[in-house]
């Protein structure tokens, strides 16, 4: 009996080690390379995205302390928030013309230190109906405008499309209280997300 549950043991023994890095869980199991590599190009990527960071950081040093552009590292990846009045006048899905530097900025960063990695925009709006602007709703106002990122960084700054995505989330995914200005204001937003990417298999 004892010799049979050692042998079972020697059998289904695995070693199973939780790794959390950049927002993702990894099985790593004992004497499987494949799980190494996964782990050392985990660990690259989110150099990668922590290098893009402190530059970005340096780059937008101005507009981050006007509060008009916010820089997170979470577990969706590195978020890079405009407020949407630096990007565009109230109601229109049209970048400012004084807008398109701070993009610059970002467009470097993306063609350089994280080049091979895709970038999601998402657009985001308070929860004020549409009225008079010509939009049917949020969602729609909200699409253009990540849109309209997403054309601008494929067009003008030669980011490729295979890396871009655009999303339009309208009113539904807040970060502050619409009940006041300032919430309002942080609601209405567009967030350049640089994506980390999904190991293979998984």
């Amino acid at each position: 009996m004892h010799k049979h549950f050692l042998k079972f043991l020697s059998l289904v023994m695995v070693v199973s080690i939780s790794i959390s890095l950049s927002g993702c869980t990894l099985i790593f199991q004992k004497g499987r390379r494949s799980d190494v590599e996964k782990i050392s190009q985990l660990k690259s990527q989110l150099t990668d995205l922590e290098r893009a960071k402190q530059e970005l950081e340096s780059r937008l040093s101005s507009e981050i302390d006007d509060d008009e552009v916010q820089i997170d590292m979470l577990d969706k990846g590195l978020v890079i928030t405009f407020v949407s009045e630096v990007l565009f006048a109230s109601g229109k899905a049209d970048l400012r013309v004084d807008s398109l530097s701070k993009l610059e900025k970002v467009a470097s960063v993306l063609k350089t230190t994280v080049s091979d990695l895709n970038v999601g925009i998402e657009g985001h709006t308070d929860n004020v109906p549409i009225t008079h602007s010509g939009w049917k709703s949020n969602w729609e106002l909200s699409t253009a405008r990540a849109l309209s990122v997403l054309h601008h960084l494929e067009d003008n700054e030669g980011i490729s499309p295979k890396r871009l995505s655009a999303t339009g989330y309208g009113e539904f995914r807040p970060v502050a209280s619409n009940a006041t200005k300032a919430g309002k204001q942080d609601n209405r937003r567009v967030e350049i997300v640089i994506l980390p990417k999904t190991m293979p298999g998984r």
